[in-house]
């Protein structure tokens, strides 16, 4: 018995290490390789890619096509999840990959015409320009690896198929991106209906003016709040998040310790496992750029050489439109335009979904876009309203756009195809060797009859609010080389243009303030300084509300936790460290504000797409300022509520809460305790993957907080927990008085493959403010690479 019993034992170790070891020998045969050699179809010549000590691939190469092919292959291997996913949200496809979880999101992407708008620019590309050969090129690389490359986990885990990428699926990766920057289908819902349910004088008091000869829709559907609320949890339920803010700042020799420019940039986006930018650094006998790429996009977004470099921040003008139309009597099929009956274009679409049954789509649209109603099932619909999007409305040129920019010979040539880019609307920022500095605002711009207020849900019927002129790109918002030696951005509203202030959905002062006040009086700066600026966490405007704050509470704190808190309160300077207890307490006290100001009279249903629009965020400081208005009253109550009431009940209440949620014990109540930051992958949410696997990388304690530079973004709500969503996607530096170690970070690591190195590599040093070199050195490539050579098949 003893023996058959230990002759199992052995039998049972032995299975046990065999799947041990099998384990280990699958699980390396999925990592990306860094080191030996490969062979590629369509090289004519060797070429090497070394990869640093960071996962960076430098790819030397003896022409532009053999890089950009051996770019897409080892692009895939360290990103191909990524890239199926992206490629997958345009077209409605994340429920055969995710199941019934996803259906409402592909539901929505799938009516919004991206797909066909896509294929028909695809269609009309010339096969001869270099941008097309090139972009040919690199999804070719891309291929090669899904034919003969390793599988990646995830498409394990799932069962999917790998399947081949062409143009059609880098198209819908741009239009994904474009839509997820914009901000008018959260904002102008919520308006309209504070507008039809409180009326002009309320709306005019969030700084949204209504001409007396604006045309207003009687009756208004009540539910178009839905829009707002039901397309920002799309967005939020998406695996994979756009822009939502950027910081952007260039000097010229005039305010530089060197004499050279200093050019700087963090475009703010979601937070996610990979991060969104891959780093490459491309060397040919005729080109090389050190750039940042999108998954499935062939050429960088940001990128810098020895002679310029250039990034982006959002713009954030006004490029969607909604309009509500009316349906002939008895026919929901027609609709009114200009007194004329005009059919609806329909289209029939299917939703394949994992593990579940086919889900049928109907999308109707007018002249002026889908019908959300169709989209979301929640709408009422006997009141149509459609989505008009610049972006699906003029030819697309984005492709040419990006490669020109990254192979541009001077400030001249990257102007012109800068100005290419008609959606979405982008601050591009420039600074190179010679000393100039820039900054272009690159969208179609265009305008409305008079007295049509675009952030409002107009009337599709009349014919009376229709775009009457597109303009010019050279009366778009810009600045070279200007007097004062900087230039910068911060989502704030540009200078008047064509004799207006061109509408949008601009954030609020505090980081542009914050960067001027920094900027303007020092005329030494260098990358030591602009590495700190970088992830500076002050915001001046809290600190001048903190005075408002304390004019109106001071004689009426009721409790020693109230005295103690707003001594902390009065005494802070607006920085958001870890350690500030005074931040969380300011937090706290900005929600019970927007609650006591805003929600008696808009409703819970609007106040939570008020939220999430950047109105709210201006309207802080706004309100502050004004000590008569028509949102101070609580109507709610039978009392007539002021200024002063508001603001301490408000204050009253955060004390409350806080001591509710962190203890009685006020010097306990710091900012790391309540504000964290994830980056969380898609199966990350399946607890026993994560534990498997390590999908997900962090919590982590962070400095920093909204509209500060080191501009971290959360939701605020009842919770007290400000679980950063979004901030700075990568933080660069470039000298041009030093180009070969110019400074950047990415927040998790450069490779999307979680059995990489790279994977996680950086994300310790994003939290701690810390930076590494973007490496142009050959010799310094050298010795701190392994070498992939890639051989012509």
């Amino acid at each position: 018995m003893k023996k058959s019993l230990l002759k199992f034992a052995k039998f049972l170790i032995a299975i046990i290490l065999l799947v041990i070891v099998g384990v280990y020998f699958f699980i390396n045969s999925l990592k990306p390789t860094y080191e030996g050699s490969e062979e590629l179809n369509g090289l004519t010549a060797q070429t090497t890619v070394k990869f640093d000590d960071y996962g960076v691939p430098h790819i030397y190469a003896e022409n532009e096509e053999d890089a950009m092919r051996s770019l897409g292959y080892v692009h895939a291997q360290d990103r191909l999840w990524q890239m199926e996913i992206l490629r997958r949200i345009a077209p409605g496809r994340l429920s055969e990959m995710f199941g019934d979880k996803t259906i409402k999101n592909d539901k929505f992407f799938a009516g919004l015409g991206i797909v066909e708008y896509s294929k028909k620019t695809v269609e009309n590309l010339d096969r001869n320009d270099r941008s097309y050969k090139m972009s040919m090129a690199y999804l070719d690389g891309i291929n090669q690896f899904i034919e003969e490359g390793a599988t990646p986990i995830e498409f394990h885990i799932l069962g999917l198929e790998k399947k081949k990428f062409d143009l059609v699926d880098t198209y819908n990766i741009f239009g994904y991106m474009s839509f997820s920057f914009a901000m008018a289908h959260k904002t102008d819902p919520v308006l309209s209906m504070i507008q039809s349910k409180l009326g002009d004088d309320y709306l005019n008091e969030l700084g949204i003016e209504i001409p007396t000869n604006t045309t207003h829709i009687k009756n208004f559907n009540q539910n178009t709040i839905e829009i707002s609320v039901a397309i920002n949890q799309v967005l939020k339920q998406s695996p994979f998040s756009g822009f939502i803010g950027s910081n952007s700042w260039v000097v010229d020799g005039e305010k530089s310790s060197s004499g050279e420019v200093l050019f700087s940039n963090d475009p703010h986006m979601g937070f996610s496992s990979p991060g969104v930018w891959y780093e490459a650094h491309i060397t040919t006998p005729s080109f090389e750029s050190y750039g940042y790429y999108l998954g499935g996009v062939p050429f960088p977004l940001l990128s810098h050489n020895r002679e310029y470099a250039y990034g982006l921040t959002m713009f954030e003008n006004d490029d969607i439109s909604f309009y509500q139309e009316t349906n002939v009597d008895n026919d929901d099929l027609k609709y009114l335009f200009k007194g004329e009956e005009k059919s609806y274009q329909i289209t029939e679409k299917t939703i394949k979904v994992r593990d579940g049954e086919d889900v049928s789509l109907t999308i109707k649209s007018s002249i002026h876009g889908p019908i959300m109603n169709e989209l979301i099932k929640t709408i009422d619909i006997e009141n149509p309203v459609a989505m008009n999007w610049i972006y699906t409305k003029k030819p697309n040129q984005l492709l040419k756009a990006l490669y020109n920019m990254s192979r541009a010979d001077g400030i001249d040539s990257f102007k012109k195809y800068a100005s290419l880019i008609h959606a979405p609307g982008l601050n591009v920022m420039y600074g190179d060797a010679k000393g100039n500095i820039a900054w272009w605002a690159t969208a179609q711009l265009y305008k409305f009859p008079e007295g049509t207020n675009s952030k409002l849900i107009l009337d599709g019927a009349n014919g009376e609010h229709e775009i009457v002129e597109y303009l010019d790109f050279y009366k778009n918002p810009q600045a070279i080389n200007p007097p004062w030696h900087y230039v910068y951005s911060a989502n704030n509203q540009p200078d008047s243009i064509a004799n207006m202030l061109y509408p949008g959905y601009y954030l609020p002062e505090d980081r542009a303030r914050r960067i001027v006040e920094l900027l303007e009086p020092k005329n030494d700066w260098s990358k030591a300084d602009f590495k700190g600026m970088l992830l500076d966490t002050k915001s001046s405007v809290a600190e001048e509300l903190i005075e408002i704050i304390a004019e109106n509470v001071e004689g009426s704190l009721a409790t020693d936790t109230e005295k103690a808190a707003f001594i902390l309160l009065k005494q802070w300077d607006g920085d958001y460290n870890k350690e500030s207890v005074a931040a969380t307490i300011y937090l706290k006290y900005t929600y019970q504000f927007f609650i006591n100001t805003f929600r008696d009279e808009i409703g819970e249903a609007v106040f939570k797409g008020f939220m999430n629009t950047h109105i709210m965020e201006r309207m802080l400081a706004e309100q502050h300022h004004k000590e008569e208005s028509i949102w101070w009253d609580d109507i709610s109550t039978t009392a007539k509520e002021d200024k002063k009431t508001i603001l301490i009940k408000s204050f009253s209440e955060a004390v409350i809460a806080l001591e509710n949620q962190l203890g009685p014990d006020l010097n306990s109540w710091t900012w790391n305790r309540v504000h964290t930051l994830k980056h969380p992958h898609p199966l990350g949410t399946v607890a026993i993957l994560d534990r498997l696997f390590k999908f997900n990388v962090g919590p982590f304690e962070i400095h920093g907080s909204k509209e500060v530079i080191n501009n971290l973004q959360f939701d605020i709500d009842e919770s007290g927990l400000y679980k950063t969503a979004a901030g700075p996607s990568t933080r660069r530096i470039v000298d041009f008085a030093d180009v070969e170690n110019s400074m950047s970070i990415l927040p998790t690591g450069n490779s999307g493959n979680p059995f990489s190195p790279h994977y996680r590599d950086q994300a310790n040093m994003y939290v701690n403010g810390e930076y590494r070199k973007m490496k142009m050195n050959a010799e310094e490539i050298e010795r701190v690479s392994t070498k992939l050579i890639f051989n012509p098949k």
